[in-house]
């Protein structure tokens, strides 16, 4: 049966809710599949196109450096578009190679409701036991603009980005938390992560395109409505949650995300554990 209207919208909006905060949008997507009975190639298929709205508005919201991004690739003199293009390809190298290695071990074990409930608990704690330690901390944060973190700073922050090879972990809880340790502020955490999704996410969406092409041609996605339908909301719902975001950090901090990862990985156990554990690896 192929992907309705309702089901292309609903799966748009976890994608766009969730893709840029650190909860995880893969994580949300398994298990909004699994809910919805749709697991196959199929599935990993939509994911592509909802996951290239989210990018586009990333895109947008941050047209100009966007723009500065290209400008650096194709000036030799030492700007400020350049030395961002050197900081992001840094941070978004380790995960690529890692990604590349152990992508098909990752797909056969860790794409299940199980894995993915065990990581969003993990990292829960994880965030909340890194804003503890932030809190301790006395002053302003040391990195207050994208343009003052060093190479060394982005490589460290693409080493954190591995983490979220397991699904639940989320791409964006690893990186901000690696920014923020390193001493950058809530607001350039969140603004470098946004960035690094663009060659990180882009090169995933290419791969899994090339990988699921015939799938996207084929007659199980319910022919382009569906897909359009996924891409504009996920575009649409990702923009406001971005800006929802940067403005939500700025107040409370990372600390409520933590709490629901914690509820939510605890629901997810304790239906798996009502179910005999059914659905999961």
């Amino acid at each position: 049966m192929s992907i309705s209207i309702l089901q292309a919208a609903i799966l748009g909006v976890v994608e766009g809710l969730t893709e840029f905060l650190p909860v995880s949008s893969t994580g949300h997507l398994v298990l909004a599949a699994h809910a919805m009975g749709r697991v196959g190639p199929e599935m990993n298929a939509f994911e592509i196109v909802i996951q290239a709205g989210a990018l586009l508005a990333v895109v947008w919201l941050y047209r100009k450096r966007v723009a500065e991004l290209l400008s650096g690739a194709f000036s030799g003199a030492r700007t400020r578009g350049r030395a961002l293009l050197i900081n992001l390809t840094v941070a978004f190298l380790p995960a690529a190679v890692v990604g590349l290695a152990i992508h098909r071990w990752i797909e056969a074990h860790l794409f299940g409701p199980r894995p993915v409930a065990l990581a969003l608990i993990a990292g829960g704690i994880l965030i909340l036991i890194v804003t503890r330690r932030l809190r301790s901390r006395s002053g302003a944060p040391p990195i207050q603009s994208i343009d003052q973190i060093s190479v060394g700073m982005a490589f460290w922050i693409g080493l954190a980005q591995c983490a979220s090879l397991w699904p639940g972990t989320s791409r964006a809880m690893a990186t901000m938390l690696a920014a923020l340790l390193l001493g950058s502020s809530p607001v350039v955490a969140a603004e470098f992560s946004f960035l690094l999704a663009l060659p990180t996410l882009g090169a995933a969406t290419l791969y899994d395109f090339l990988k699921n092409r015939h799938e996207l041609m084929g007659p199980a996605l319910g022919g382009p409505a569906p897909l359009l339908v996924g891409l504009g909301v996920s575009a649409i719902v990702a923009a406001i949650a971005i800006q929802g975001f940067l403005r939500f950090v700025t107040r409370r901090g990372l600390a409520p995300f933590g709490w629901y990862r914690i509820g939510l990985g605890a629901v997810v156990i304790t239906v798996l554990w009502g179910h005999g554990g059914a659905g999961s690896p």
